[in-house]
């Protein structure tokens, strides 16, 4: 009888080997050579000098991490073009200032925005990223650190005139109800 299981198992085995795995359609692995490397490394240098101008609300360096037809859909609607997401971040810089005014003589609170876990996918001069973020504020009167909102960006990206640039930049948000993300994972495997 083990005689039988173990033939039972070998006969399994050599079918499951040459049994071709069907699999949804999906893309093709990335592969991980020197200029895929420096892509990368090109893109990351992109998304956090987008999250330097955003923290310090610098319209124009913010601006500039979008090609001219970029799109910036984030809580305050969808924003087309890069001299519209300047105006934007101007009006962020100056509700800011509102903020700040209140809390004089103390030093304004502070938003810092930080990322982790990176995706990011190239084929040529095109570009996808998913990319998980939170956002930290110290409050104005206990400047205790406190993670105040966190999720992930989806970001399709261009290479133009030699640079990278965001052409289409999706936030989802957590703690906002209508820009969580959907149960289905934003970054599956290939």
């Amino acid at each position: 009888m083990s005689r039988v299981v173990v033939i039972a198992g070998a006969v399994a085995l050599c079918l499951a080997a040459s049994t071709p795995i069907l699999r949804a359609a999906a893309p093709a692995p990335q592969k991980y050579d020197a200029k895929y490397a420096a892509d990368r490394a090109e893109i990351q240098d992109l998304q956090a000098r987008y999250l330097f101008a955003l923290d310090w609300q610098d319209a124009d360096a913010y601006a500039a991490t979008f090609t001219p037809d970029g799109v910036l859909d984030w809580t305050g609607g969808v924003i087309r073009g890069r001299d519209a997401i300047r105006a934007e971040v101007n009006k962020m810089r100056a509700s800011f200032a509102k903020h700040d005014a209140v809390d004089a003589p103390l030093r304004p609170a502070r938003l810092r925005h930080l990322t982790s876990a990176y995706v990011i996918r190239v084929d040529g001069d095109r570009a996808s990223s998913v990319v998980e973020w939170f956002e930290i504020d110290d409050d104005s009167k206990k400047r205790t650190p406190n993670v105040t909102a966190y999720g992930h960006f989806e970001d399709e990206l261009r290479r133009v005139d030699g640079m990278w640039l965001i052409a289409n930049h999706k936030i989802y948000n957590e703690n906002l109800p209508n820009r969580v993300a959907g149960p289905k994972n934003p970054a599956p495997a290939p």
